[in-house]
């Protein structure tokens, strides 16, 4: 851009480089295009932790039922040997 001082006042002459808007061009494509793969990577990181939070429950689902699989054989045990004890 060159500013050129006339008897008239100031006047801007205004010149547009072909490599510049090209170069504008590409930018504004690499953003839109960055902006898109950001969309797809978090939809892709929202679907795998809904599968994980999925996953989660149901393991703490068998975790529970493993506990209380477990205090009732140690009830059993010991009712086992408090009477072999008798």
């Amino acid at each position: 851009m060159t500013a050129r001082n006339d008897s008239d006042g100031w006047r801007l002459n205004r010149q547009v480089n072909l490599s510049g808007l090209i170069q504008l061009m590409l930018l504004g494509s690499l953003i839109v295009g960055s902006w898109f793969n950001v969309q797809r990577q978090l939809d892709l990181v929202s679907r795998d932790v809904a599968l994980l939070l999925e996953r989660h429950k149901d393991i703490c689902g068998k975790l529970e039922t493993l506990h209380e699989k477990t205090i009732s054989h140690e009830y059993r045990l010991r009712a086992v040997e408090g009477g072999a004890g008798r």
